[in-house]
Formats: structure tokens, C-alpha cells, sequence
């Protein structure tokens, strides 16, 4: 399992797995309310929260934090899509909508272990014109993000580290292998409060809303740790042989390697492995929640 956050770790350390999309324009926040699977329409300029995109079968494309900065620009932190496929995708949707989607060049993402003077809970700290900080701490201490023009050293342990700790909250990283293969019920994203079943009209909103509303979520999100790694996208049996679930993202701190895997909400207790690769369930902590 992850370290212990509030142990001694360098100041900031760059996570070039994260980027940053852009969305400019007077139709910029319409858009994203408009597209994406949270409510926007609870943000101010300053604040920040959970989202993504769906495909119309409510398969999730990429998770993100998504920044209000002002009334005409939106921030999205992508801890692991391709911001220039997605803005590709995203333009096609513009039509007549007054607004600009593209990859920035300029800004780069960092993080620490330590606390923002200012950044709590989703309250953007702002430190300048191109810098801003994002609290991403909960239960397990500390946490921040850093998103800004002036690039970070980069660490490999700390940020295996930090994709662990991601891990150990139970928020997915999604490789291109799992995009659009999972529902934001099935990635348990109700910890994060990353959708929204009550506002408009959103690309795969209807099966979203329909699978809560009958509560037909039959899996969901497990946190697993093996001695050895796993892959990604491996299936996980038990002891019939049956193919019960799937590992959806792997990380690796030290010698541990955890896994976050979408199974069955209800199944029979019993030992669980990944290939000839053994599994051991651990609970995953919460406060990550925005």
C-alpha cells in the first residue's frame, strides 16, 4: 500500500500523466454542462469538481477534474487522456457554440504531498494568472495539485506514489484500453460525486439515470493487492474458474502492485486472482469526494 502521505516527500514533482484541455469562449461553461456527466451549473468561478465523458451507451471516455477559472473559461485536468484526441472529439460536437477547446502547451501539472495554503475541499487557491492549486487530500492526509507554468522535477517513486494513493481512493485510471468500456456506476463514481442523475440532458445520461433509478448497478469498483503485477485488462477468476471481473488500471509503489477491478457487487466469498497471479482485497479510504 501507498506511503504514508504525510511522510517527508520533495515539495512538488511533475506528473506529466496529467495534462490540461482547455474549453474558452462565452459559451464555454454551456458547453461543458451541456456534455459532460456532473452538474456545472453548481460551480463558480474559483471551484472545481469531479467530472467526465460518457459515450451515448454511458460508457465512460475520460474522468477529469473540471476548473471554473472565470465566466468564460474551463479547465479540464486529465489524469490520463490524450488532451488533443479529446478536444478532436469534442469539437464536433461545438456547432455554433462560442467556444474554443484546446490542448494547452503551457500549463503543467505537479503535485506534493504537503497542504495548499489555500486550496480546501473544491476551493480553487489561485497564486497567479497561469498558476493554481487543487486540494486532493482526504483520509489519508495531504494532498495537492499544482497546475501551472513553471514545470516540476520529475520523481518516479513520488509519482508512483501518488497513482497509488489515486488508487487507494478508488479513483480510476483509465488507460486507452479502458476508455469507453465502463459506466460511472460500475467505476463506483458515486465516491468521487463525479455525475449527476437529476440535472439535463448529457450524452449517455439516460442510461445513467436509468441504471440508478431502478438500481440495476450489478458491479462496481474493488481495490486488490498482489505480490506481483498485474495487467491491465486481465480477467479475474475465482475458484470456478468463472471470469468474474476485470482489472481496469494497475499501479506500483515499492514492491506492492495494486489494482482497481470492476466486479460483481454480490459473489461468493473465496480467493480471487488475476491469472496465476494472486489477489488480496483491501478497503479503499475515502475523502477524495468533491
Amino acid at each position: 500500500m501507498p506511503d504514508n502521505p504525510q511522510s517527508i516527500a520533495a515539495p512538488y514533482f511533475a506528473l506529466p500523466d496529467h495534462r490540461v484541455l482547455t474549453l474558452i469562449g462565452r459559451d464555454a461553461i454551456a458547453f461543458a454542462q451541456a456534455q459532460f456527466m456532473n452538474d456545472v451549473g453548481t460551480l463558480t468561478p474559483g471551484y472545481w469538481q469531479w467530472n467526465g465523458w460518457l459515450t451515448p451507451k454511458g460508457r465512460l471516455i475520460a474522468l477529469f477534474a473540471l476548473v471554473i477559472r472565470d465566466a468564460e473559461t474551463v479547465y479540464l485536468l486529465l489524469p490520463d487522456a490524450d488532451p488533443a484526441m479529446l478536444a478532436m472529439q469534442l469539437q464536433r460536437f461545438v456547432f455554433r457554440s462560442k467556444v474554443v477547446i484546446s490542448p494547452s502547451t503551457q500549463l503543467s501539472v505537479s503535485g506534493s504531498f504537503n497542504q495548499s495554503p489555500d486550496a480546501s475541499g473544491n476551493r480553487v487557491s489561485t497564486l497567479g494568472d497561469n498558476m493554481f492549486e487543487l486540494d486532493v487530500g482526504g483520509e489519508m492526509g495531504f494532498r495537492t495539485l499544482r497546475i501551472g507554468d513553471s514545470p516540476a522535477h520529475f520523481t518516479r517513486a513520488e509519482a508512483e506514489r501518488w497513482r497509488a494513493t489515486d488508487f487507494a481512493y478508488g479513483l480510476p485510471r483509465l488507460a486507452e484500453s479502458q476508455s469507453g468500456q465502463w459506466t460511472p456506476q460500475q467505476l463506483s463514481l458515486e465516491r468521487l460525486h463525479a455525475y449527476s442523475v437529476k440535472k439535463g440532458c448529457y450524452p449517455g445520461q439516460e442510461i445513467v439515470a436509468r441504471t440508478h433509478f431502478l438500481g440495476q448497478a450489478k458491479r462496481g469498483l474493488a481495490l486488490f493487492e498482489a505480490a506481483i503485477n498485474v495487467a491491465e485488462g486481465a480477467e479475474i477468476h475465482g475458484d470456478a474458474q468463472q471470469a468474474l471481473g476485470t482489472v481496469v488500471g494497475v499501479a506500483q509503489h515499492g514492491g506492492d502492485c495494486l489494482a482497481l477491478a470492476v466486479l460483481p457487487l454480490s459473489r461468493d466469498p473465496g480467493p480471487l486472482r488475476a491469472g496465476d497471479v494472486a489477489l488480496t482485497q483491501r478497503a479503499m479510504v475515502d475523502g477524495l469526494a468533491r
